[in-house]
């Protein structure tokens, strides 16, 4: 095989990995910046804390910058404003994928950042004119960020070697943990040095500068780069020839009624559940339950999203390994990293829900939970292009379509079942979040496929007829 280092495909899976960091920078940063801009008496009236646990913070005011402009939102506008962005997200997964196909990913990707950090430059003005420019603002965020993970698919498709997808694709997504990780506790420090407005202006400034460097350095396909070399360049085509379909249509009905792909659908579906209530609702739990404040530990609020990008970089490493040098078969790896991923956190999610009022077994739960959660992006996450790298994009903007529903009602659910906030009600949260992902699991090891899809192959149509 042609060495990793400096290579064109390493370079890809380098510069989208940046990409991905700043996409979910600008995503979360409003979650952070939201507490600031909100007159203080306006936000949650003190609702019902359970007094279970005892009071652990001993805030000390530190005198912050206070010359940020504030809004009286009230608590439904709030969900409403932070709720805005997958409206728009969930539009465009579909049609992102079938325009990466056409157009290819490059442009699409890289747009799509590019219009994300366009309208994160413009959210303090939004939020000046008004709380309806502010909801229309991030879901035209949603939008741009909508197309970003089918066109990154698409590029994939062309650009990475069966035996390295698992490597290149968990460098290039874990960048969207890591932005997590970063811009949670750094909009934090931005917030509480300069002003909230800020937060905004430098995630956007940086998005707008990768854009500039990622339409230089990258192209569609080996066959369009420019400084790829002739070694390279073989490597990857020979290796994906028997995989890339020529038929110019997309074979909708066959795809659709593939069990294979709706194998990914339950299983994208039930991760994202958990996922979405967690980082939604895990600083309420630790606040309104626990009686700690996360936002006073923004490191302890990043923390189980570090482990989850450890642990995606190195369950990608042992995914190929174990595909190439131990001669495991793809759907095993697949079924087997998907169960890890899924029942771990399941587990450690209802175990949580047990510890009663231990907050360092809380912490450690719920990071066991989230890193755990890393081992799906080498399982059904990169399934599509094991299934039919051709159609990529359009399987993953299928997939992610279904999967942003829990981001929608998963918290709204939650939020109402626990109206009291007792420890009852958050274990029947965490009950449910870890039976869904129970489910995904198991269908998962029961119908997904490591195989290329006979309808995915050019001769397809030949053979029917």
């Amino acid at each position: 095989s042609v060495p990793a280092c400096c290579s064109a495909r390493y370079n890809l899976a380098l510069l989208a990995f940046f990409g991905f960091f700043l996409l979910y920078a600008l995503r979360v940063n409003l979650s952070v910046a939201l507490v600031d801009m909100v007159e203080p008496n306006t936000s949650l009236a003190k609702n019902m804390t359970s007094n279970v646990c005892p009071d652990h913070s001993s805030t000390i005011n530190v005198p912050r910058n206070t010359t940020g402009e504030k809004y009286s939102w009230d608590a439904d506008t709030q969900g409403w404003i932070l709720g805005s962005f997958f409206y728009g997200y969930i539009i465009t997964q579909i049609p992102g994928g079938y325009l990466a196909s056409k157009i290819g990913g490059k442009l699409l990707l890289g747009f799509g950042i590019f219009g994300t950090s366009v309208f994160t430059l413009l959210t303090p003005l939004a939020a000046n004119l008004g709380v309806g420019y502010l909801i229309a603002v991030r879901a035209l965020e949603g939008l741009g960020e909508g197309v970003t993970f089918p066109a990154m698919h698409s590029m994939w498709s062309s650009w990475a070697p069966p035996l390295e997808r698992s490597k290149l694709l968990s460098i290039s997504y874990a960048g969207a943990q890591l932005g997590t990780v970063v811009s949670l506790p750094l909009s934090g420090l931005i917030c509480y040095y300069m002003n909230w407005v800020y937060v905004f202006y430098i995630f956007g400034a940086l998005g707008v500068l990768w854009f500039f460097f990622w339409m230089w350095l990258v192209s569609d396909t080996p066959e369009t780069h420019e400084s790829i070399s002739h070694a390279e360049r073989e490597y990857i085509l020979s290796s994906l020839k028997d995989q890339l379909s020529t038929q110019k249509s997309v074979p909708w009905r066959p795809m659709l009624e593939s069990l294979p792909l709706w194998a990914i659908v339950v299983a994208h579906f039930s991760y994202n559940w958990t996922f979405y209530t967690l980082l939604t609702l895990l600083p309420t739990y630790m606040k309104e339950i626990l009686r700690f404040d996360a936002q006073e530990n923004g490191f302890l609020s990043a923390l189980p999203y570090f482990g989850c990008w450890l642990c995606i970089i190195v369950s990608g490493q042992i995914a190929d390994y174990l595909r190439e040098k131990e001669n495991l078969s793809t759907v095993c790896v697949r079924k087997c990293f998907t169960l890890i991923g899924m029942i771990g956190p399941a587990v450690f999610l209802v175990a949580a829900g047990f510890i009663g009022c231990n907050y360092a077994l809380a912490v450690a739960f719920v990071t066991v939970s989230t890193t755990l959660g890393g081992f799906c992006t080498s399982g059904y996450s990169i399934n599509h292009l094991d299934i039919a790298p051709s159609y990529a994009g359009i399987l993953l903007g299928i997939t992610n379509s279904f999967a942003t529903i829990p981001g929608m009602v998963g918290p709204v659910i939650a939020k109402n079942l626990t109206h009291n906030n007792t420890v009852g009600e958050w274990q029947t949260v965490f009950y449910i979040a870890a039976s869904i992902n129970l489910f995904g699991a198991i269908f998962f090891a029961l119908f997904a496929s490591g195989e290329v899809q006979d309808w995915a192959v050019s001769g397809y149509h030949l053979h029917r007829n």
